[in-house]
Order: structure tokens, then sequence, then C-alpha cells
């Protein structure tokens, strides 16, 4: 039994058994939800209702409101058991579930979002959609009731009409509605423009925010893909508004209360211009690419701010988002004690009790004011900071304004601790941790740091035991100690995409052949031999209305996308160019949608780039442990080097060395290639070739900066 809001005690319905923290969320509501599966679409055929489907998340701020004006009020309740089947979905559990409920939602008004509602047949063919609504009519709003009232009339009194609407929506999506066969449509199929990169770069300076950064008007979003476009864009072009639209924009949030400057890590949205106001929940997918894109901004520049952002992001997952097997969790709340952001707000008597004297320049520094910049109470922020004003008005150095201004937010967040925290969604989600594991491993190799690397290391020892079936099938959730859900395409290239990074950041071959496995298994799945590229869910998964592809690079980037940077990756890595060749098809498959949105294909781009640059490998043969191939390694891990591959192969050994032989087969069996490359004069040495043509190996450290230098 649980006690309710109202002080009602009630019983569990069906979502007390699932695992997910969102639907858990619901298990005491009154409305008798099912799972999303069979048993709840086999009732509703049975009794002759409608399915009322309803999608959201565990860290939603509107998925919390609906729940507590509509699905806890006894009134929703009774009409929605009597007239309809209820389903409740985790969106990040059954992603092919939301994307295709999402895409009718769109097509129906043109928008769409969470908590998403959608009402459906019982064959799951969707008649009206929308996204959150108040119990009754407000704010120019049509209220829930009145929503199930017309329809539950209408599903009595009008059914073909919903019907034969149902149908015809299902074929629009599904795209059977132009009539053309797979001939037609490969034939009439445009080719890859290769000026679609600088279209891409023209619809980012369109709706560039000069001032602030970021992209369009608010809600702004960090699209962390597109900064990773722009700094490849500027390597390759030399365009420097490139980088500069980049840099502003990472400077623009790491200034801007959508950065949490006392605990770190990033909000998921800012609803203002000037990234001020965040939507205060945290997901793991926005810090990890976010992480990446402040790395490969420090590798750039050699700015030390944004390592500090890049490290800043890392000590809060590591601190606050890791389980105790290396594991990351999901996510968490907006909300605390039922109050968006409290946990984050400030008064000035709040900030005077942690601090005492110090609550003075450290309020001015941060924006922390009696009226505030957030109902009544302040975010942190540093938007209108001037370092250098501060610090003069106060008697300090700037430097020593900033070492006193660390140890003043660290007495804060201590002070933080004590508040009520945000509920926190500890499900393990398999792409959502490649995409960590990526970040973590780049940072470790960007900044040489070993807790990185064995972070890295915990959380895919985590994914490998605990995400696969016997049979090496990923699973894309963990919780409670149950793997469930066929994995998706997403979770397949995520972690093979961190598997990449885990390559460059130990130059263990172990992580590349599995990469390497794992890349052929997800052909297996997901790979669309007739028209090319990678289907959303697994040949193996529940057959949904449509079994879509997706190429847009949103909030994540897409599957498509990553994979197609993977296996560029793959081809350089290894010489084979079979790799290469499915990273081609991608780029055909899509060609046709990219032309449509090119800034909308940031990901893609990134492989396009990637794979029409110049071919460029380092290979780096010497015995680990070596001062000399260490410091070989350590420079090629630390530069900014997107295009390039970089291997290293043991010297041959009289096989005293064990590992180190095994080593050389492993990588010689997935490179072979680099056979015939060995030491100089029994000195490591550094082989660099680039578009086909190679250079003399070079033992020195001077002459390994040529060899960077070389075609850059």
């Amino acid at each position: 039994m649980h006690e309710s809001q109202d002080g009602r005690e009630r019983k569990p319905n069906r979502l007390i058994h699932e695992k997910s923290p969102y639907l858990l969320q619901h298990a005491y509501n009154p409305v008798d939800w099912y799972p999303w599966g069979e048993e709840a679409f086999r009732k509703a055929a049975r009794e002759d209702k409608p399915v009322f489907l309803s999608i959201g998340y565990s860290t939603c701020h509107w998925c919390h409101v609906m729940e507590r004006e509509s699905f806890e009020d006894e009134e929703v309740a009774e009409l929605l058991n009597r007239s309809f089947v209820a389903v409740k979905v985790d969106r990040e559990e059954r992603p092919d579930v939301d994307h295709i409920y999402m895409a009718v939602c769109q097509a129906m008004t043109g928008q769409g979002g969470w908590p998403l509602t959608v009402i459906l047949t019982p064959d799951k063919k969707p008649f009206f959609a929308g996204t959150y609504f108040p119990k009754t009519a407000r704010y120019g709003r049509i209220g829930l009731m009145e929503i199930l009232r017309q329809i539950g009339r209408r599903w009595r009194e009008d059914r073909e009409t919903l019907v034969a609407f149902g149908n015809r929506l299902t074929a629009a999506i599904r795209g059977e509605t132009d009539g053309r066969g797979r001939e037609e449509r490969l034939a009439e199929r445009p080719a890859w423009d290769p000026a679609l990169a600088d279209e891409a770069f023209a619809q980012l300076e369109a709706f560039f925010d000069k001032t602030y950064g970021g992209f369009g008007r608010p809600p702004k979003f960090p699209i962390p893909h597109q900064i990773l476009f722009l700094l490849r864009y500027h390597r390759r072009t030399g365009n420097d508004l490139a980088l500069e639209m980049a840099v502003r924009t990472l400077d623009g949030m790491a200034r801007g209360g959508i950065r949490d400057h006392i605990g770190e890590g990033f909000a998921r949205y800012s609803t203002d211009e000037k990234w001020l106001v965040p939507h205060f929940e945290k997901m793991l997918y926005d810090n990890a690419l976010l992480a990446m894109a402040y790395t490969e901004a420090y590798q750039l520049t050699g700015e030390k701010r944004h390592g500090e952002v890049a490290r800043g992001i890392l000590r809060y997952v590591l601190r606050d988002m890791t389980g105790p097997e290396g594991e990351f969790h999901s996510a968490e709340d907006a909300d605390s004690e039922g109050e968006e952001g409290k946990y984050y707000l400030w008064t000035p008597d709040e900030v005077a009790e942690a601090l005492g004297e110090d609550a003075e320049w450290f309020c001015e520094l941060y924006d922390i004011t009696e009226k505030g910049n957030f109902e009544g109470r302040s975010i942190p922020n540093l938007i209108d900071a001037d370092l250098a004003s501060v610090a003069n008005k106060w008697g300090m150095t700037a430097e020593e304004l900033r070492r006193r201004a660390a140890e003043a937010r660290g007495k804060l967040f201590a002070r933080r601790q004590t508040r009520v925290r945000p509920h926190k969604d500890d499900k393990v989600l398999t792409a959502w941790n490649g995409l960590m594991i990526a970040a973590i491993a780049k940072a470790a190799a960007a900044f040489g740091e070993p807790a990185y690397t064995e972070a890295a290391r915990r959380a895919e020892d985590f994914l490998r035991r605990r995400l696969r079936r016997p049979d090496r099938r990923l699973l894309a959730r963990w919780r409670d100690g149950e793997a469930a859900i066929p994995g998706f395409v997403d979770d397949y290239a995520f972690y093979i995409w961190g598997l990449l990074e885990l390559y460059h950041a130990t130059f263990d071959p172990a992580y590349l052949e599995r990469a390497l496995s794992l890349s052929r298994d997800m052909l297996g799945l997901f790979w669309d031999g007739e028209e090319g590229g990678f289907h959303f869910y697994g040949s193996d998964a529940e057959e949904l209305l449509h079994r879509f592809k997706e190429t847009y690079d949103g909030a994540l980037p897409s599957g498509n996308s990553v994979a197609a940077v993977n296996f560029v990756r793959l081809a350089r890595l290894t010489g084979d160019e079979t790799w290469a060749t499915y990273a081609e098809r991608i780029f055909e498959a899509f060609a046709g949608r990219a032309a449509r949105y090119p800034s909308g294909h940031a990901m893609l781009l990134v492989a396009w780039l990637h794979a029409s640059a110049p071919s460029r490998e380092f290979v780096v043969v010497g015995k680990r442990g070596d001062p000399a191939t260490e410091r070989f390694l350590e420079r090629l891990q630390s530069r900014y080097l997107p295009e390039a591959a970089v291997l290293h192969v043991p010297p041959e050994t009289d096989g005293e060395e064990e590992g180190e032989a095994d080593a050389r087969e492993t990588i010689l069996q997935i490179a072979p290639f680099a056979r015939e490359y060995r030491q100089k004069d029994g000195k490591p040495a550094v082989y660099a070739c680039e578009n086909f043509a190679c250079r003399e190996p070079v033992c020195r450290w001077e002459d390994l900066e040529a060899l960077l230098k070389f075609g850059s």
C-alpha cells in the first residue's frame, strides 16, 4: 500500500513490477496502467476499447505536472479505466516506440515533446496525439477530461472515421502513400553533395547568436555535435568564423546558469537567450557530448578554460552519476520537494551563512541578489561578470579571485549537500553509457589522466558483463540486477564509439577487437541490404508500425551518423576498405535527407569530413613502458587530430615478453598492413602516412613535431 498526495491509501497497479524509475513513479496511480506489451493490446481488442498511450521520462518536469494533475486524480482515473486501456512507456527504455509516436504527434500538430499523449486503436494505429494537457481546459488549452469524453463518444458513435484516419496516418508514417517501388525510389535518390558541409555552416551562421552563442531562438539547447562539426570544418577549411562560433557558444554556456557552477555538469537546456535559466534536469548524454566538445576545443585552441569545463563535467559524473560497478546512471530531476530548481537556487542570506565575509564579493561575481533571477531566488552565473573589475574592487588579483572563488564554491557545494536532492534515475542505458565512455576516454587521452582511463575501463567492463546475453546480443537497459530490451542501433553505434576512444586512450587491442566484433553484429541485425543505412531496431525485435531509420542529429546524434564515423575510423585503423564502403552507403542512403536540412545532420557531416579528408595514419612501434614509446603515444593522444588513425604495434620479441607478443599478434591480425613496421636501430619509431604516401620513420621527439605538421 502507498499513501497518495490526498492522504488515501492506494494499491499498486501493474507498473509495480517494472524496473523503470519512470514507470515506478506511476505505480500507485489510480489509473490502471499497463506497461507496453501485448497484454494491454489484447485487453483493448477483447474489450473493444481504444488505447491511451502516455510516454515520458522520470526527470521530465511536465510529466510530473501531468501526473499530479491528472493521473493521481480519481475522476480522471475512473474515466480512463472505464473507457480506455492505459499504457505507460519510458521513452528512454523504448526509444523505438517513442520515435514512432512522436513522429505521429509532429505530423498531426507540428510540434512534439513530453509528456507525449497518443490514442490508438487496439492494433496500435494512432488517431489522436498531443503533449501535456491539464485536467480541465485552462489558458486556451483543452483539458484531458474533455479529450477523453469526446474520443470515448466518437469511439462509440463514429468509430469508422477514427479508424480510417488512423489507417491513413499509419500509411503516411510508413511512407506508403506515394506508390513508388524500390527501384523507382533508388533511381530518384539524389547523390551525396560535397557542398553540404558548406551549406550546414551557412545555416549555422545564419542562426548564430553573436552575443551569447548558440543557434536559433529560445529555448536554446546545447547540441555539442554541432560544435564538433564546426571545429572540424575550421580545421578542414581554415574558416576562422567556424571556430569563433564554436568557442563563443562554449563560453556562453559555460558562463550561463545552464552550467551548475556549484556542483558542475550541465542542465538540459536554457529557456532564454542568455543561457541563464535552465530546465534544471541533467541528462547523462548531454554531459557526455558536452565533455567531448569542451575537450576537443581545449585540444584545438590550447585554452585552459575549455579543459577546466570538461574536467568539471567529468567530476560531476564520476561523483554523482556513477554506480558501484562503474556504470553510469541516466539523469537527475529538475524538481526537489515539488519545486523546479529548488536544489540549485540561492539567496544572499544563504550564501552569507556558508561563506561569511566572503559572501558579498561572491554574490557580486555570481549574480546572487535580493531580487533574484528566477522566481525570487538566484541561479549562480557569470554571464555579466567582469573578473578583473570584481578583483580590483575587492583588492585581489584575478588569480587570487579565481582561487578564492573555487574555495567558496566548495563551501556552497557542501552546504547544498544538506538539501533534499532531486530524484536520480539510476537505470543504466547502453547507448548513453557508450557516449560517456567515449567522452571519458577522449579526456583521458587529451589530459593524460589515468583516473579517467580507469573509469572508462570499468564502465565498459560493466556493459560487457551486464548488458549482453550469452549469444552476445546487446541489451538496452539494466537496473536493479535486470538487463532487458534488445538493444537498438544507437546502443551498438555509441558503444562502438566508446570502444574506439578507449583504444586511443589505452592502445589495448582488445578494445579494437571488440569494436570490430560489435560492428559486424550491428550489420547483421540492423543493416538494410537493399537501400543502405541502419534500421533503428533489430530484425529480431518486436515489430512496430514502421521499421524506420533515423539520421537526424537532434539532442542525440543518430546511430547512422555515429556508425558512419565509426566505420571511417575502422577503415583507417585496420586498412580494410570494406568499412569505408559501408560508410559511403550511409552517405548515399541519406543524401536526400541531409540536403533538406544540412545543419540538422551535423554528425553525419562529421563523418563526411573525416571520410573525404586525406587519409592519415601514425603507427608507433615500440615497447610499452619505454619512455620514448610513451612520449610518442602521449603526444599523438593529446593533439587535436580528428582525421588521424593512431596505432600502437609492440616490437617483435624473443618470446620472453608474452603479453607484448600477444598484443602484437592481435593488432597485426586487425591491421595486417602494419606487419612490416619495425623499430629503427632498436629504438621506438613513428611511421606517418598521408593519402597513401608514407614518410621515413622517425625516432627523435623533435622529428615527430615535423610529422605532426606534415599535411596540416
